[in-house]
């Protein structure tokens, strides 16, 4: 079962189920009347609705092997608690430039400074977005 494709789509599943069915514990409500539930479980059911998609296709094209780097994944770990510890100590904008900074050297691509201010202010504009348009408590400054 060393198929990229596969697993990739059965992991979406299982983290598609584990939330869709713990949103099932929290009142629903209508659309016109939402929930606190109702959003996790459309999230969850459209991510279901990509893994199986994903599982289906994966039948159709030639199998990846799936390569594991641990050296990657340590990587990518360490920049979200860096991200976490810098956001609660200093600021959110600081802890997102780390993280895009850190986490890029487990990419393949050669690293670009360019391509990561980019990426940075990007994430950095999406977080404005959700502090002032969606009233979210976020310590961008």
């Amino acid at each position: 079962m060393n198929d990229r494709n596969l697993l990739r789509g059965v992991f979406l599943l299982a983290i598609s189920l584990t939330f869709g069915l713990t949103s099932l514990n929290y009142p629903i409500g209508q659309f016109g009347r939402a929930g606190p539930g109702l959003f996790p479980l459309m999230v969850s059911s459209l991510l279901f609705l990509i893994g199986l998609i994903t599982v289906i296709r994966s039948r159709f094209v030639e199998r990846l092997p799936l390569d594991i780097s641990l050296k990657n994944i340590a990587i990518i770990i360490v920049s979200l608690c860096g991200f976490a510890l810098i956001s609660k100590h200093v600021n959110m904008i600081a802890g997102i430039t780390f993280m895009v900074f850190s986490a890029s050297f487990a990419g393949r691509a050669t690293y670009s400074i360019v391509r990561n201010l980019k990426i940075a202010a990007g994430l950095i504009a999406v977080a404005f977005a959700f502090q002032k348009l969606l009233g979210f408590n976020l310590p961008l400054y």
